[in-house]
């Protein structure tokens, strides 16, 4: 076997980015992003703070022929408005995601965690199924009542 066909048939074996790492992929790139809510943003062009705030990841999408938009502190990110995403941590161990096309820097930092976001969904749902339950349960017990009253 030669080299040449050994290399063809040998895959490498898909990255493990762990806090730290660059993204190329967009469907990677999209899956980190998908997960934000509410960010602080700062964006930077040629080294220069172009622009900052705060807002709400309101969609994540991959389309070539769309644009990112950020007004009105709400933020529609496409993957193919950058080269790549840098995944980075700060001093208290926070991550931050820094989008890079050519001289262009947007820095998302979280706001939000996903692990309390994901506690209080689990929660407003059981309290919403336990609402639905009671509705549901005082609702059978009118109809009882009301056969009760017409079968005297």
């Amino acid at each position: 076997m030669s080299h040449n066909s050994f290399s063809r048939n040998t895959r490498l074996p898909a990255p493990c980015i762990v806090d730290v790492g660059i993204i190329l992929n967009k469907q990677d790139m999209q899956k980190l992003l998908t997960d934000l809510s509410r960010v602080r943003y700062i964006h930077m062009q040629d080294g220069v703070l172009a622009s900052e705030g705060e807002g709400y990841v309101t969609e994540v999408f991959a389309d070539p022929q769309r644009a990112t938009l950020i007004a009105n502190h709400t933020l529609h990110l496409n993957v193919h408005s950058f080269d790549y995403l840098e995944l980075n941590q700060s001093a208290d161990q926070e991550s931050y995601f820094d989008l890079i096309q050519d001289d262009c820097k947007l820095r998302l930092i979280p706001l939000s965690n996903p692990m309390q976001e994901q506690i209080t969904r689990s929660l407003n749902a059981a309290a919403l199924e336990a609402m639905v339950a009671e509705v549901l349960s005082a609702s059978w017990d009118v109809q009882i009542d009301d056969e009760g009253t017409f079968s005297s």
